[in-house]
């Protein structure tokens, strides 16, 4: 019996790549309406009106400010269940007021609004981690920023 060397030879054309030119696509038939996105960019719920983020404003305040039961209590995960969802209708409600101010007395409102809801979201964090002495100095720093904030609106 007879061996014979049997050689493999590739196929070259399958192994390389094949090479087309990069054509940029046509987009001149999309107009310019189907390319802008629909999205309203505005943080203002729509359809709140002044009258309504002023009359919401004090009751999510308080809502707010009950949150120290929760902090005594030490149930750090419902603590940050109801801070969260209590500061953002304040925030809403704040933020749609603040729109609605004359243009001079804006900064010192966007001033307070920061400090208030920076010092939210330091609450948060200190309660996840369960940091008692962090959370109780953010929890002072909000009650002093939303009666600040609440005498000036």
């Amino acid at each position: 019996m007879e061996l014979r060397s049997l050689t493999l030879q590739p196929n070259l054309t399958q192994l390389l790549p094949t090479l087309t030119c990069c054509v940029k696509p046509s987009f001149q038939h999309l107009h310019q309406k189907e390319l802008s996105l629909k999205i309203s960019r505005r943080f203002v719920a729509p359809g709140q009106t002044i009258e309504e983020a002023l009359s919401g404003v004090k009751d999510h305040a308080q809502d707010l400010l009950q949150v120290r039961e929760l902090l005594e209590s030490e149930s750090w995960k419902a603590a940050q269940k109801t801070l969260r969802q209590s500061s953002a209708l304040l925030k809403k409600d704040i933020y749609t007021i603040i729109q609605n101010k004359p243009g001079i007395e804006r900064p010192p409102l966007r001033k307070l609004y920061s400090t208030l809801f920076n010092n939210v979201t330091r609450l948060d964090y200190a309660a996840r981690d369960k940091d008692g002495p962090q959370v109780w100095q953010c929890y002072e720093n909000i009650v002093v920023a939303v009666y600040d904030i609440l005498s000036r609106i």
